[in-house]
C-alpha cells in the first residue's frame, strides 16, 4: 500500500529529511497589515514589521477547502494520506482538515497534540513505520499512543511578543525583562504553558535548562531537535551539550513564520522524544 504523508510547515522538520521521506507539507498563512502569505515569509520580515508598525502579525490556519484539494491531490497518486496537523489547543488547523478528511476515504488526520518539531518527530515516526509496511490503520493508533511521549518546551529571552499576543501580561513581561528572567515555555496536552524561569545571560539559561530537562525528563538518546527563532549562536553550546549528554544526532533548525509570530526572536527550544 502506497502511503502519503503529509503536515502543516509548523513541523519544522529539516529539508533532507522532508526529501528523504517524500513529506508534503502544507503552508499555514502568516498575515502582514494588509498583506498575506502562504510559505513565503521570512521571520526577518515578521520582525522588522513589527519593529516599524508595533503591530503583531497574524496567522490564519488553512480552510477545509484548501485541505481536501491537497489530500485529492495525494489521492490521485497514493492509496492513503495521513496528515498531522498542528495542535488543536493552538490551531482550528486539525478541525478543518478533519472536516476535508470526512468527504473522502482513506485519509487520516492526527492531531499531534504538539507544535515544531514536537510534530515533526512524530511525522517522522509515521515514515518509519510505513518503510516497516504497516497499514495506514495501525499507524494513527501508534502515533497516537506516542504523542505523550514527545517533550517539547522552549527557552524565551523575553516576552514581548508573547505580552503583544495576549499570552503574558504587560506586568509579567516588564518584571521578567527587568529581570533578566528567561522563561521555559512546556507544550503539555497541546497548549503551551509557562514553567520555569532561570536568571542569568542566555547561554548559562540554556545549559541549566537542558540539564533539567535531561534530568526530569529522560529521554530516549537517538535523536533531539535545537529549534531557534533567530540566528543564536548559543546554538553550539547547546548542541555541544545534548551531545555530552549522549543523544545519538542532534538537528538545528529554524522555526518556521508561524511560530516566530507568535515567539518573537531569541527563542530556543529542544525537543525529543521521552523514555
Amino acid at each position: 500500500m502506497k502511503i502519503a504523508v503529509i503536515a502543516d510547515d509548523t513541523c519544522d522538520i529539516p529539508k533532507t529529511l522532508l526529501e528523504e521521506n517524500n513529506i508534503y507539507l502544507t503552508n499555514i498563512s502568516v498575515i502582514l497589515g494588509a498583506t498575506e502569505y502562504r510559505g513565503n515569509v521570512s521571520p526577518d520580515m515578521i520582525y522588522d514589521y513589527v519593529a516599524e508598525t508595533r503591530d503583531l502579525p497574524q496567522t490564519a490556519a488553512l480552510s477545509s477547502v484548501i485541505y481536501k484539494e491537497e489530500f485529492e491531490r495525494l489521492l490521485k497518486h497514493n492509496d492513503a494520506v495521513i496528515h498531522f496537523s498542528l495542535s488543536s489547543g493552538i490551531s482550528s488547523s486539525y478541525n478543518n482538515a478533519c472536516k476535508a478528511a470526512e468527504e473522502l476515504e482513506n485519509v487520516f488526520v492526527i492531531d499531534t497534540q504538539s507544535l515544531t518539531a514536537g510534530s515533526g518527530i512524530l511525522v517522522l515516526e509515521a515514515c518509519k513505520k510505513i518503510k516497516e509496511g504497516l497499514a495506514p490503520q495501525q499507524i494513527v493508533e501508534d502515533i497516537n499512543r506516542l504523542k505523550d511521549k514527545v517533550q517539547a518546551s522552549f527557552l524565551i529571552s523575553k516576552l514581548d511578543y508573547l505580552k503583544k499576543g495576549g499570552r503574558c501580561s504587560s506586568a509579567a513581561a516588564f518584571g521578567a525583562n527587568l529581570l533578566g528572567l528567561k522563561i521555559m515555555i512546556d507544550v503539555e496536552e497541546g497548549k503551551m504553558k509557562a514553567s520555569k524561569k532561570y536568571m542569568g545571560k542566555m547561554n548559562v539559561a540554556l545549559k541549566k535548562y537542558v540539564q533539567d530537562l535531561i534530568k526530569e525528563k529522560p529521554p530516549i538518546f537517538e535523536e533531539a531537535f535545537v529549534v531557534m527563532s533567530s540566528n543564536m549562536p548559543e546554538k553550539d553550546d547547546v548542541v555541544a551539550e545534548l551531545n555530552a549528554q549522549g543523544f545519538k544526532k542532534v538537528w538545528v533548525v529554524d522555526a518556521c513564520s508561524t511560530i516566530c509570530c507568535h515567539c518573537g526572536p531569541g527563542t530556543l527550544g529542544v525537543i525529543y522524544l521521552q523514555k
